[in-house]
């Protein structure tokens, strides 16, 4: 049988992938949206698809990698969002940093980020969404031990089942 009329079937970026054996200390992340992109990907919930959302009416750029944590629920409905943003209802986000990265991996607090690079992030959610009329409020920058928490919530909430450290950030649009 040739490989031509074989169905190929395609990982759902959402259930397939694995949430990773640390969780929820040290997880896996689907990367939606590259650092520097002013293009606005997300996942296609029926598909596994990532597509094209919108792009950015205003002259900032998406400030570090960020998407979502494979096999989580969250309140809003979607997958546990990291460094990510959602329209609507409370939605908290995780800062990551991938272990492998030389000049991350040895951070475990928000302490330990220059306060340049916090007011960098958070100048970028205040900003990025005021040509299309909507204000986005960081409300507090949280603890790691939080982020624990509400990481494992949103696993229980999902399907009863880059590695990374993570922070969270508390947020209302």
């Amino acid at each position: 049988m040739s490989s031509l009329s074989k169905r190929s079937v395609a990982a759902h970026s959402w259930h397939d992938l694995e949430i990773g054996p640390g969780a929820p200390a040290v997880f896996n992340c689907v990367v939606e949206i590259t650092k520097g992109s002013k293009v606005k990907y997300e996942l296609d919930k029926k598909t596994g698809l990532i597509k094209v959302d919108r792009v950015l009416y205003s002259s900032v750029v998406y400030p570090h990698n960020y998407g979502f944590i494979p096999r989580t629920l969250c309140e809003d409905g979607d997958p546990m969002d990291v460094l990510v943003l959602m329209q609507g209802e409370k939605d908290d986000k995780i800062i990551a940093v991938c272990v492998d990265d030389p000049e991350y991996r040895h951070l475990t607090d928000l302490k330990e980020l220059s306060p340049h690079r916090l007011n960098e992030i958070r100048r970028f959610f205040e900003d990025y969404k005021k040509n299309e009329n909507k204000e986005v409020a960081v409300n507090d920058f949280l603890p790691p031990t939080t982020s624990l928490e509400a990481i494992q919530h949103s696993i229980g909430e999902s399907f009863d089942h880059l590695n990374s450290f993570f922070l969270l950030i508390s947020s209302q649009e």
